[in-house]
């Protein structure tokens, strides 16, 4: 594996922290988002992941190929890139309604926890995308994780406002 892929799969070694690599990466996406969300609002936070998701896929796919495990725990740009997501719905709010998105931190919080619990318990179309090996599989499952954890802060958030009862 190149250094640079290296440094891109691990966060720049972030994923060597022990316990748990893969919510210490989890938890290296929360500043990323409040930076990307402060200098470009939404849009550039959207860009972000979305270069973060593609440069994953490369960078997993060259650690894996030297790697005899295919989903080394070491590798967390998969996390960053699903709680990236996760934490979607309230970059896109802050920004369209000009609120500070920090004032929104019980989203955080549940964006969060939704992501780790979608993430290790791997329900439905998480645990599907995780059997499919390879980079598909590493990131996949991540993504997927993500938009539910989306998901599931939308509904939340709905619920707490009173929007469905």
């Amino acid at each position: 594996m190149t250094a640079l892929a290296r440094l891109i799969a691990t966060m720049g070694g972030l994923g060597h922290l022990r316990p748990a690599p893969g919510t210490w990466g989890s938890l290296a996406a929360l500043p990323i988002v409040w930076l990307f969300h402060a200098l470009g609002g939404f849009p550039l936070l959207a860009a972000a992941t979305i270069a973060v998701v593609l440069q994953g896929f490369w960078a997993v796919g060259l650690a894996i190929r030297t790697s005899s495990d295919e989903d080394p725990s070491e590798i967390v740009i998969d996390e960053v890139a699903g709680q990236m997501l996760a934490l979607w719905p309230l970059s896109a709010a802050a920004w369209s309604r000009g609120i500070d998105i920090t004032a929104m931190w019980p989203g955080w919080v549940a964006a969060f926890l939704l992501f780790r619990l979608f993430d290790i318990a791997k329900p439905g179309p998480v645990g599907w995308a995780d059997r499919k090996g390879g980079p598909v599989g590493v990131m996949l499952d991540d993504v997927i994780a993500g938009l539910l954890a989306a998901i599931g802060v939308m509904i939340l958030a709905a619920l707490w406002h009173g929007v469905i009862a």
